[in-house]
C-alpha cells in the first residue's frame, strides 16, 4: 500500500483504529429521504462529529462547505432507483477523474453477491481498485443485502466480505449478524458496520455499535439512525463515545439524554 493511499485511509480510520462514518448517500436511489429533505441544513451541525462523510458528488458539491476538513468517501455507483424492482442492476456513475477533482479520501460502491448482477458489480469493484492503487485512493466495498440479494447471516456476509477483500477492497462496509466475529475474522481488511433502517430505540443503536466493535469491527457507518433521530446531534455525539471512548450502551444513552436537553 503506497504512502498516499495509507495517508488517505488514516484520515478515515483514526489513530485509535476506530471510525465513525456518517452515511448520507441515500438520495442516490431513495430521493429526498426523511431527514435529508434539506441536506445542507440537516448536515451542517453534524459534520464536525463525523470522522468521514459517505455521500454522492451532487450532495458534496451542493451542500458541503469546501472548507470542510472531514474526509469524504464518495459513492461512485448507482443508476437504479426505489421505483425499480431490480436495485442490484447498478453501474459506475462517476468518472474516476471527477473523484480526483473532488479531492476525496476514498471511493465506494455496492456489490451484489449472489444476484444476476454479481459479475458486473465485482468487475466494477476491480476497476475501482485498479484506479485506487494507481492514484492512491482507498476503496470501500459495500456488501448489499435485502430482498432477493442475501440475508444478514455470517455465511453470506462472510462470503461477500471476503470476496470484496480478495478483489482488493481496502475496507468493507457490511451488516451485523449473529457470529459476527466469523465475518471480521476472515475478512482480511477492516470492517465497518452499516446501521440499516431506522432503529426506534436509541440504546439498541448503541448496543449494535458496541457489539460489532467488540467482535472485530473498526467502527460504524450510520445514516438514518443519526439524521432521522429526533436529536441528531446528541445521537452522533453519543455514538462517538461508543466508538472512540469505549462507552457502554447504557453510558451512551445517559450521554444522549443529557445532550438532548441542550442540542437541536
Amino acid at each position: 500500500m503506497d504512502w498516499g493511499l495509507k495517508n488517505r485511509l488514516s484520515r478515515i480510520i483514526q489513530p485509535d483504529g476506530r471510525v465513525l462514518m456518517f452515511a448520507v448517500d441515500h438520495g442516490y436511489f431513495l430521493g429526498p429521504v426523511r431527514g435529508l429533505e434539506d441536506p445542507k441544513k440537516s448536515l451542517e451541525p453534524l459534520i464536525p462529529y463525523a470522522d468521514a462523510l459517505m455521500l454522492t458528488r451532487g450532495l458534496l458539491r451542493n451542500c458541503i462547505p469546501p472548507e470542510t476538513n472531514t474526509p469524504i468517501v464518495l459513492r461512485v455507483s448507482g443508476a437504479t432507483s426505489i421505483e425499480r424492482d431490480n436495485l442490484p442492476d447498478e453501474g459506475l456513475t462517476v468518472s474516476l477523474e471527477d473523484a480526483v477533482r473532488l479531492n476525496v479520501s476514498a471511493i465506494t460502491l455496492s456489490i451484489f453477491v449472489g444476484t444476476e448482477h454479481e459479475r458486473q458489480t465485482l468487475e466494477a469493484l476491480s476497476e475501482l481498485v485498479d484506479f485506487g492503487e494507481e492514484y492512491g485512493i482507498p476503496v470501500l466495498a459495500v456488501t448489499a443485502v435485502g430482498r432477493d440479494i442475501g440475508q444478514k447471516d455470517a455465511r453470506y456476509l462472510g462470503l461477500a466480505c471476503r470476496i470484496a477483500a480478495e478483489q482488493g477492497a481496502h475496507f468493507v462496509k457490511t451488516y451485523y449478524c449473529d457470529d459476527f466475529e466469523k465475518v471480521t475474522g476472515s475478512a482480511m481488511v477492516p470492517i465497518v458496520i452499516a446501521g440499516g433502517k431506522k432503529i426506534e430505540s436509541e440504546i439498541d443503536v448503541f448496543q449494535l455499535a458496541h457489539d460489532a466493535i467488540q467482535q472485530g469491527a473498526v467502527g460504524c457507518d450510520f445514516g438514518r439512525n443519526i439524521f432521522q433521530n429526533p436529536k441528531p446531534e446528541a445521537m452522533i455525539r453519543a455514538l462517538r463515545s461508543v466508538v472512540h471512548d469505549n462507552k457502554t450502551p447504557k453510558e451512551a444513552l445517559e450521554m444522549y439524554n443529557e445532550l438532548s436537553k441542550v442540542t437541536a
